[in-house]
């Protein structure tokens, strides 16, 4: 199968165009986009300047990839927008590139990214992330492997998701959210691990147990998250999995803190 690009699309010829690409009418590529092999361009989008998209993408009808940030401080300098392999953008998504010389919005392989979902320039998106419809990334929000974002859900800017993570819909997140987690209500809290998640992902019950463990010590042992943490990192049974390495080091890193702990039933 050779390229094909309808005619009445708007293909800027100093766009790079892979081979087997299929761009259909009305769609608009801009100079410097660049479109990998095997990627599939719908009618109506767009992908502009900064879009930088790897092979075996499908770009639904509608969706912008690459444009201008949202961000006051842009000054039309040269930055990207960097879309992974395998990657599904649907209906009127907008993804857009970064700020500042050289900024970057990244967004790994095999995501699956469903209609009017938003990510804000500077977003880091690791690989396998599915992003419900209306989801939103404000500036420089961190997503990594494996998450989980209901619809209409906003994730406030600089805010860290840890991997394998599962963030209900209609929520509000405006602190991290721990690696392996369930969370959800309003005020968004901890919830339990993404027990679920994590089975169908291979996850020994050794280590389930032992994520339970510390989470259980970080939530529910009547200690700070400090004091938690250095109890964890005490313990050499725990520290020998590296999916609690992982929760220590993202804790440790979180900025914003994170997301508060379960609700007491009566």
């Amino acid at each position: 199968m050779s390229t094909s690009l309808d005619p009445r699309a708007a293909v800027s010829p100093k766009a790079q165009i892979g081979e087997n690409v299929t761009i259909g009418p009305f769609a608009v590529v801009e100079d410097g986009a660049v479109i990998g092999d095997g990627t599939s361009v719908a009618p109506h989008a767009l992908i502009a300047t900064g879009a930088r998209i790897a092979k075996n993408c499908i770009i639904h009808h509608g969706a912008v990839v690459g444009h201008r940030p949202q961000d006051l401080k842009y000054a039309d300098e040269p930055t990207t927008c960097e879309v992974g392999e395998g990657t599904t953008v649907r209906e009127y998504a907008t993804l857009h590139r970064g700020t500042g010389e050289g900024g970057r919005t990244v967004i790994g392989k095999n995501c699956f990214l469903m209609g009017y979902v938003h990510i804000a320039h500077d977003c880091i998106v690791g690989d396998n992330v599915i992003m419900s419809n209306a989801a939103m990334l404000a500036g420089h929000t961190e997503v990594e492997d494996n998450v989980i974002i209901g619809g209409v859900t906003p994730v406030h800017q600089f805010t860290r998701i840890g991997c394998h993570s599962m963030v209900g819909g209609g929520l509000r997140v405006a602190k991290d959210v721990p690696p392996y987690s369930l969370v959800g209500g309003a005020p968004l809290v901890f919830e339990g691990l993404n027990a679920v998640g994590l089975r169908r992902r291979g996850f020994s019950r050794e280590t389930l147990e032992a994520l339970d463990r510390a989470y259980t010590m970080l939530y529910r042992a009547k200690m700070n998250v400090s004091q938690a943490v250095a109890a964890i990192m005490a313990d050499p049974a725990l520290m020998a999995f590296p999916e609690v390495q992982h929760m220590v080091s993202f804790i440790k890193g979180s900025k914003r803190g994170i997301v508060g702990a379960p609700r007491l039933h009566s």
